[in-house]
Formats: C-alpha cells, structure tokens, sequence
C-alpha cells in the first residue's frame, strides 16, 4: 500500500505531502480544485508518459516520490530479477527535468519505464472513469473470470510453457520456408560442388604447372643452353674449370716468394668446386629436359580447367577455389540436414502443443466451474447497488487457436430490466449502470488480485441517493482487504473513508496552487455537509454531515 506521496512543481502543485492510511482513503473537493492533477502525478509516478508540460516553474525539476509497504506481496524475486535492493518499505521516485528527461529510482536504483510498469502492475491498479470503457474488453473479462477461479498458479505455468511454443512454432515455420527455396539451391550447391571435387585442387598447382608449361614450351632451348653451360665449365680442352686448375698450379710455384699466393690458390679451389657443381647441375637438366609434346598439352588442359573455374567462381587463386568448394560442402550438408531437423523440429512442436493444450483445458475447466459463482455474485452485487432484476451472464467459446491466456473467448453480457434477455454490455448498459457493474467486477477483482492499493477516480459517476449509499458500502468493504484511495463527488460515498483528504485551490498568491489537507472532526463535517449544500451550509446540512459520518 502508499504510505506517503510526495509532489513537487507538478502542473498546478508547488509542493505537496500527504501520509495515506489502511483501509478507505476518501479525496473530495470542488470541480478544478485539482483532483484529476494529484491523479496525473500519481500516474506519471507509476510510469505513464510525461514531459516538461507537467512543470509549474520551468526553470525547476518536477518530482513525485511514493513510499509503498509491499511487505507479502512476494515481490523479491521481481526485484533480484531487476537487480533493484528489495526493501518492503519500498520507495519509487520519478523526475521530469526542465530539459524533459525522465529518470526513475526503486530504491535508490535506477530502472526503466518497463520495469518500473511491471514493478507497479504488482501494487497498485488505477480505475479512472474512462476505464468503464475496459468492461467491453474481452482480456478484461478474461481477467475477471480467472480472479474468480483463482488461476493464478495453472496460468503462471501456461504463459512461459506458451511462449516456449510460439518460439518453437516460429523456428519451425522459419525452417518450413527455407526448405521451400532450399531444394534449387541445393541442386545447384551440388552441381557446383561436385565440379570443384573432381577438379581435386591443390594448393601451389596452378604456379607449378605455369612453370612447367614454360619449361616444356621451351625444351629445346633450355636443353641446349644446359649442354653449352656444361660443356663451357667442365668438358671442352679450354673450359673455365680446366683454365682454373691450370691458374692453381702457377699460383702454387709461387707460394715461397709470394705467401699470398696460398690465400688465393685456395680462393680459387672454391671457384673450382662451384663451377663443378653448376656444370654437373647443367648435365642433369641438359640429361632430363625433353620435347614431351603429350606432357605440354596435358598441362595446358590441366591449366585451362583451372583458369575457367577461377574465372567461373571470380577468385583469384587456388586457394580462394578450395575455399569455396569447402564453405558449398558445409552449405549442402546443411541443406540435406534440414529435412532431418525439421522433423525433430515437428516433433518438439507437437510436444509443446500438447503440453500447452492440457494447461489450457485445465484452465478450461476451472474457468467453467467458476462462470456460475461470478454470474452469481455480480448479480447480488447489482442488486444491492439498485438494479434488482439485473441479469449478467458469463459466456465462454472455445478459440480455434492456443492464445497467451488459454484457449477461451469470454463474453459478459447483461440486462438490467425483466422482459429484456441479456445482450453486450455496449448494446444494453447505461452510464451509471457500467460504474455499478465496473465496481461489482472490481469488488470480485479486490479479492484475489494481491494487489496493495486500487485508486478509484469517481467510479460514482452518475449515481446518486441510496445507490451512492450502497456504492459506498461496497468501496468501504473493498478497503477492509487492500488500502483504497477514492476521489469522489458524492457525499454518502466521502463520509465513508476512514481518512479525508481535501483538494483546494490557494490563490493568495500571483499563482493559483493546488494544496491538500486531511480533515478531522468538524473540518470533515464542514466538508460533507458542504457537498450535501453548496456554499451556503445550512444546519440541516451539517446535522446530516453528521448522521452520515456516524453510520
């Protein structure tokens, strides 16, 4: 529940403090005192949309800070979930800077508006009048049947069991479609794969075998130049290997007048051996090379196919080919995987679905057993508020699919007078007749809903007299479950809070300024009896101020 609310430079709200109580929370006041402005900040607070319109002063921020007690509404592992400090004394604060921005704190700890939203749908629920509105909404009348049967626990356990199959029903459907356009490309995947397999690449090929058409290309040249070469160093009578030796003999008779001969008679052995090792090389080659025309046109064919699969695939290298051949051997293990996993996929639907299903019908079944008791409790509630001969009727159809909440379509339909059958709320129920039928589903609503605190902003709408009374009657028995804050026009339903709290406006300064008091004793009988009369109370208005705050 709120224990205290606190706003500061909100629309017509300079500073504001108030301390809430259990039970009935009772606001009043004249029409633009300001009753719907201390609803807006609270709203703003709980996490609707706000920008720097909501600002009195311009030039400073705009804050609203509510102390909630949470204390066993089991909301530790909402907030572990968040990584917010839980604290059943819980503090949530909201600013609007002059700039606009927004932060929002639980405790100190910064969050979104998401979670902020979802942290507040666990405490509090806001009936403004428009929300008679909601009564046509079939998730609405949803919600208000499963109050009724207590679905919680069944429903806690369909909703993630529901979205782990739509997740797997989309997986499926994704693979479904791709297997659809999957079975041209495989044809062409494996075309093309199985081109580059009988090619047998191999890394380094193409360079080897551009050498070796060069060298076959001109064998006779090559073949000639390694016999010249081999001949020139080692073979003819003046060969360079020949002329060297001839050179170390002459150096060697000089050796003992010239030492320096040694150094280079040794010099030249290396070149000895040097050129012997190129001559014998040249004689290998001059020995190996031949005109192998079948070698040249095997190669030029090994090299033509290579050269067309580069410029087919547009790479540049072998390696770039092999590279491709081994990413289409992965796309068409691929696509000749996914009929495999597609009926695992089917598999795994089928079980959630029939999973999901038996939740479903479970909830089904408690909906139906629970429809009679709802029928007949808003019934009695109607009947108290003044529509004796009401007839409300709870209608369930099954729906073709698996929905978020189950599979079943509910209906309310209503009649307030005999001779009429019950129709849609829209067709049959008047303005005052919604506000008693809305408070009815939300008395039932109050019950199991483990809400903290329900604000109702003149749900009285359009009642009067003993129905007022009699609202009344039902808003204060609400209040003996959770805290309930009710702004209200009527003075039977105000004389029922056990706290009072008056909106008013202050124009003692340049600006008007929405404040708000608590009355006590005959503040509140003034109060009432104000309501009852208008500005000019008389006796008669007091004295029935007073009988209506004894009752």
């Amino acid at each position: 529940m709120i224990e205290s609310l606190k706003i500061q430079n909100y629309a017509l709200i300079d500073q504001l403090e108030i301390d809430l109580s259990p039970g009935l929370n009772t606001i009043t006041g004249e029409t633009g005192a300001g009753k719907s402005i201390l609803l807006g900040a609270l709203s703003m607070l709980l996490g609707q949309r706000a920008d720097t319109s909501v600002l009195k002063d311009k030039e400073r921020n705009c804050v609203v800070e509510a102390e909630f007690d949470i204390e066993g509404y089991n909301l530790q592992g909402l907030f572990a979930q968040h990584d917010i400090e839980y604290d059943h004394h819980t503090t949530i604060r909201r600013t609007i800077s002059s700039t606009g921005k927004s932060r929002t704190f639980v405790n100190d700890t910064p969050v979104n508006l998401a979670t902020l939203k979802e942290l507040c749908d666990n405490i509090i629920d806001i009936h403004s009048q428009h929300q008679n509105l909601l009564l046509g909404s079939s998730q609405f009348q949803l919600r208000v049947l499963d109050a009724m049967a207590g679905t919680k626990q069944l429903l806690a356990e369909y909703g993630p069991l529901y979205q782990q199959y739509r997740k797997a029903m989309s997986a499926l459907q994704a693979a479904e479609a791709e297997v659809q356009t999957a079975s041209a490309d495989l044809d062409y995947a494996q075309h093309q794969l199985s081109e580059l397999q009988a090619a047998a690449l191999r890394p380094g090929e193409l360079e080897e075998l551009e050498e070796q058409q060069a060298q076959l290309t001109h064998a006779g040249e090559i073949k000639t130049t390694m016999q010249l070469c081999a001949n020139g160093l080692h073979q003819e009578p003046n060969s360079a290997i020949a002329t060297i030796k001839h050179l170390q003999a002459l150096l060697k008779r000089c050796e003992p007048y010239l030492p320096t001969a040694a150094s280079m008679a040794q010099r030249l052995e290396s070149c000895r051996i040097e050129l012997k090792d190129i001559a014998d090389e040249a004689s290998a080659l001059s020995d190996r090379i031949d005109m192998d025309e079948a070698a040249l046109s095997r190669t030029a064919i090994r090299l033509d196919q290579l050269y067309t699969l580069l410029q087919k695939h547009r790479t540049q290298t072998i390696d770039e080919l092999i590279a491709l051949r081994d990413d289409l051997q992965q796309r068409v293990l691929h696509l000749q995987q996914l009929d495999f996993d597609i009926e695992q996929q089917r598999q795994q639907v089928a079980e959630l679905r029939g999973q999901t299903q038996r939740l479903a019908q479970a909830l089904s079944q408690q909906r139906q057993a629970a429809a009679p008791t709802l029928q007949r409790n808003v019934s009695a509630l109607l009947e108290q508020l003044g529509i004796p001969h009401a007839s409300f009727e709870v209608r369930m159809a099954p729906l073709p699919e698996l929905h978020p909440r189950g599979t079943d379509h509910v209906g309310f339909l209503f009649s307030a007078n005999k001779q009429m059958p019950p129709q849609e709320l829209a067709r049959v129920a008047s303005g005052g007749e919604l506000a008693r039928l809305m408070l009815s589903l939300k008395h039932i609503l109050a019950q199991s809903s483990g809400l903290g605190t329900i604000i109702f902003d003149e749900i009285d709408t359009g009642v009067s007299g003993e129905i007022a009374d009699r609202m009344g009657s039902i808003i204060a028995s609400i209040s003996e479950q959770i805290q309930v804050i009710n702004i209200t026009h009527l003075p039977q339903i105000a004389a029922k809070g056990r706290t009072h709290f008056a909106v008013y406006k202050d124009h003692s300064q340049a600006q008007s300024t929405t404040r708000i008091r608590r009355l006590e004793g005959d503040d509140r009988v003034m109060e009432i009896a104000q309501m009852l009369s208008g500005q000019d109370i008389t006796k008669a208005a007091i004295e029935n101020a007073r009988e209506l705050l004894s009752q």
